[in-house]
């Protein structure tokens, strides 16, 4: 099973041009600026002046350098959209962005809902490259593993979920002509055989979801009473979205007919709605506060949105920078 730390976009790919951050171990400054606009911004895709960015981001542990790096690297990949009034600079999340990260964040929450009965029948994805064709198999087995696939044999990817039209485009672009797509049941055999389950690790996944209630769980009380606040709000809102975001990837929806009982992703996934929703308030409170120190008192389109309105769709239309 390929840990989700190794897959190098955050979101899925929807055909734009942009190259999100590449999921690294640690905290990754990129990322965490990504985040940071992407909860409080992405409702209006306002610019905010680069030196709150970096401010918020000190406060997150990045450096100053480090954080003017991570600015500049993005707008370099066309994340973000820099402007200049006066001797201020100002930074929004461009277009292309703002509709990949709100197609991910209802991806992310959508995918972790309550999963939908099962037939029982099996998608299995057969194909053969040969060793010169290397890079379009590491492609396509990436592209698998994006939407949930694990490989059974070598060659042969399976998951209990129907291969949509769109992804059978893309598998059929990435290899055209190599792979086949078939779906059914599997079939008794005398001999012992190994189960499509198999397939994924599925106790180092339930090691995953127990990790996050035990980091989130005592955290709660905290959030549910208000005493939650200020920088240390915003910084556990970042944490929570740049934990929670990788389960999509890393437990593919499998049926909980093929899981143990008392499976814990429901549990995670209301753990992550209570406090991301919890703290969207106090945590976009304080990032006014700082966004007005450097915008003349102003706070220009901060709006922090929670997981209902990630389900529901948050992408709007830039604010002017004031």
């Amino acid at each position: 099973m390929a840990s989700p730390f190794s897959i190098e976009e955050i979101y899925p790919d929807d055909g734009h041009p942009l190259r999100l951050p590449r999921r690294q171990s640690g905290n990754s400054p990129q990322g965490v600026a990504v985040t940071l606009l992407a909860d409080y911004t992405l409702r209006t895709r306002a610019a905010l002046p680069s030196a709150a960015i970096v401010a918020l981001l000190a406060e997150a542990g990045v450096s100053t350098a480090g954080a003017r790096t991570a600015i500049s690297r993005l707008a370099r990949r066309g994340v973000l959209e820099g402007s200049r009034q006066g001797r201020r600079s100002a930074y929004r999340l461009s277009r292309a962005a703002a509709a990949s990260l709100a197609a991910g964040g209802s991806w992310i929450v959508a995918s972790t809902a309550t999963a939908v009965p099962w037939d029982g029948c099996w998608t299995l994805v057969a194909f053969s490259l040969p060793q010169e064709r290397s890079a379009q198999r590491r492609a396509l087995r990436g592209r698998l593993r994006w939407l949930g696939y694990a490989p059974l044999y070598d060659g042969l990817w399976i998951s209990p979920h129907e291969l949509t039209p769109k992804a059978r485009a893309q598998l059929a672009q990435l290899t055209p002509g190599a792979v086949t797509v078939f779906r059914g049941r599997q079939a008794a055999l005398d001999a012992v055989g190994r189960a499509p389950v198999d397939a994924w690790d599925v106790d180092a996944i339930s090691q995953h979801y127990q990790a996050f209630l035990r980091r989130w769980t005592p955290l709660l009380p905290r959030v549910r009473s208000g005493r939650l606040d200020g920088a240390a709000a915003v910084r556990a809102r970042t944490e929570v979205m740049d934990t929670y975001r990788r389960f999509p990837t890393l437990d593919p929806q499998l049926p909980l007919d093929l899981l143990p009982q008392g499976w814990p992703r429901q549990r995670a996934r209301e753990l992550f709605a209570a406090v991301y929703d919890g703290l969207a308030e106090p945590a976009e409170r304080h990032v006014r506060a700082v966004v007005a120190r450097f915008a003349d008192g102003a706070q220009p389109g901060v709006a922090a949105h929670t997981t209902v309105d990630l389900l529901a769709g948050v992408c709007g239309e830039a604010t002017p920078v004031p």
